[in-house]
């Protein structure tokens, strides 16, 4: 019996199953679907995220140890811990988290000023160094106004898309927004927390910009709230020494200026290129809050300032890509919140760096995505999720409404007069038409019964 003839054709296809080669193609097309500003976006939350877990590290293990706290990784592992539920938390939000948060802006809140109230109330909030900013036992206290940050960027963006008209009018834009957002930076003053009150300062002031407000009532608005907190820095003594401090720091390196001198010691030290990573020598004991507030300082003497600039270049990279995505938004909501979420990151990024570098009044705000702090961390995550989305094309819409002008009755009833005019007009004018349409139609009936 012959042999069979060989078989000619196309070769074998790869044995891959169709539907693994179709997600494998499904994935590689939605990450090279997504915009330029999603991408940098993304990249640069991610180096700040490493960045700050290995200068975490750095600036902890060492006083930890010799403080006898347990290991040295303990502020590391919290970070990564705080880190991980955040970016869960981001991962949600960059998916669909404009179009679902806008349900629960109102309770969220509310829920924050709630919150807020409650860190006064006895045996409820927690004091550290005179300051009553957190709630919650030790290994889980969390910090009401973080969440407060986000909720007001959220409020603000849905009054300003729904009527936003109201920023051509002081009574109407005080009404809602300023009356809102001034109660709770007076309850974050109270705690006191300047640093915070200012963030949030910053990132109202950049969102009634992007919805279209005149200049000249935002200067007339910054000038009252810098009035205001002149007036606060003077009667509280509290306040009172953190400005004489940043005035003078080295007249009061003993007290109030003690920090900022450390901080300034820490920045000369480490020069251009710094003193080489794990080797400050600042961060044992002489540099107060070193994992948190001033981890700046650690960053400058370990690394340099070409370390400081690299850091600073990254937060410029969001700031750029967020403000590009606000510019694409698909409505004035998404870019409302785009540009909310933007100014809240950078705002805090420059004014701690400010702070640390003695540009500015030391405020205790912390570094986003650096420094360590479950509050800000996860909260931070969650804004950049919101932004995010935006950048991916999010399309959060809100109804808006027309606007309402109230008008004196000698207006009213001239307006009227000159309706009732016109209509008596076209009124005229349809029953000439109507009627010329009927003889017109009379007459060729008439013709046609003649012929």
């Amino acid at each position: 019996m012959p042999a069979a003839p060989a078989r000619r054709g196309k070769p074998r296809a790869s044995r891959q199953p169709q539907s693994a080669r179709g997600g494998v193609s499904g994935r590689a097309g939605a990450l090279s679907s997504q915009s330029l500003e999603h991408r940098i976006l993304l990249t640069a939350t991610m180096c700040l995220l490493a960045f700050g877990a290995v200068m975490v590290y750095s600036a902890s293990s060492a006083t930890t140890l010799l403080q006898g706290h347990g290991y040295g990784s303990s502020y590391l592992i919290k970070f990564v811990v705080y880190g991980t539920l955040g970016l869960i938390v981001m991962r949600v939000l960059a998916k669909d988290g404009v179009a679902k948060v806008h349900a629960i802006t109102a309770p969220l809140l509310y829920a924050s000023f709630v919150l807020v109230l409650a860190v006064h109330i006895p045996h409820v909030g927690v004091s550290v160094n005179g300051a009553r900013r957190w709630i919650g036992p030790s290994m889980f206290q969390f910090q009401p106004s973080e969440l407060m940050k986000i909720a007001l960027v959220l409020y603000s963006a849905a009054l300003l898309a729904r009527r936003p008209q109201r920023v051509h009018d002081l009574r109407e834009l005080a009404k809602p927004l300023l009356i809102v957002v001034g109660s709770a930076c007076l309850l974050v003053f109270t705690q006191p927390d300047l640093g915070t009150a200012m963030v949030i300062a910053f990132t109202i002031s950049a969102m009634l910009v992007a919805a279209g407000i005149p200049m000249r009532k935002l200067g007339m608005m910054a000038a009252t709230v810098l009035g205001l907190v002149l007036v606060y820095a003077l009667i509280r003594p509290y306040a009172r020494a953190r400005l004489t401090s940043f005035l003078d720091p080295w007249a009061h390196a003993s007290s109030s200026g003690f920090q900022a001198v450390q901080g300034q010691i820490a920045i000369g030290s480490g020069g251009l290129f710094g003193v080489g990573p794990g080797q400050s020598v600042q961060k044992i004991f002489y540099l107060p809050e070193a994992p948190t507030d001033f981890i700046l300082a650690v960053i400058a003497e370990e690394l340099g300032m070409v370390g400081v600039f690299a850091l600073l270049f990254l937060y410029g990279l969001i700031a750029y890509a967020g403000l590009r995505a606000a510019k694409a938004a698909r409505s004035l909501y998404s870019a409302l919140i785009a540009v909310g979420v933007t100014a809240l990151i950078v705002s805090q990024a420059i004014l701690n760096a400010f702070a640390v570098l003695g540009l500015a009044p030391l405020t205790g705000v912390p570094l986003p995505f650096v420094s360590y702090g479950s509050s800000s961390l996860i909260v931070m995550l969650a804004a950049m999720g919101l932004l995010l989305n935006v950048a991916s094309g999010a399309t959060g819409h809100v109804r808006a409404v027309a606007p309402s002008r109230r008008r004196s009755p000698d207006a009213r009833a001239r307006e009227s007069g000159r309706s009732g005019g016109e209509r008596s007009v076209e009124e005229d004018r349809d029953r000439r038409r109507r009627d010329r349409g009927a003889r017109g139609a009379g007459a060729g009936r008439r013709g046609s019964a003649a012929g």
